[in-house]
């Protein structure tokens, strides 16, 4: 006999747009709607103003919405493309890992509701633990002296 597991027939979509600097143990997060040029667009200028007193050099995988003709990067700006098929050399990837294991681990959450939910405590969590995201993303090879 077969147990019974709850299970998803729709499917329903949200994206979550990260930026993290290792050395200073901050991130910045927003949970939008898709995953495209326009909210790309916000989530640089959110990055920019949070972090204006800074030159951010961002790393950025291959995805057409980080190299879009109509995407706008803000001055204090320059985004990277990372090598390819080496999403580990990504910090920010490494907390794509922690959330999974940490709030998603062998869970069905019947809504989108209840993964925003979770996702949110899980990104607030982060957030506000300093020391936790400078040993999830502070990798030597990122430190570079002046």
């Amino acid at each position: 006999m077969r147990p019974h597991a709850p299970t998803q027939v729709v499917r329903e979509y949200l994206s979550v747009y990260a930026a993290v600097a290792p050395a200073l143990g901050q991130m910045v997060s927003l949970i939008l709607p898709e995953a495209s040029t326009a909210m790309m667009n916000r989530f640089l200028e959110e990055v920019s103003r949070v972090f204006s007193t800074y030159f951010i050099v961002m790393q950025v995988d291959g995805a057409g919405w980080h190299r879009a003709n109509d995407l706008v990067v803000p001055e204090n700006i320059r985004l990277i493309p990372q090598p390819a098929y080496s999403p580990e050399l990504n910090p920010v990837e490494h907390i794509w890992d922690e959330l999974r294991e940490k709030y998603f681990h062998n869970r069905c959450l019947p809504s989108l509701e209840c993964v925003t939910e979770a996702l949110c405590q899980g990104l607030t969590a982060l957030a506000d633990d300093a020391e936790r995201l400078r040993s999830l993303t502070n990798f030597p090879h990122l430190n570079v002296r002046r």
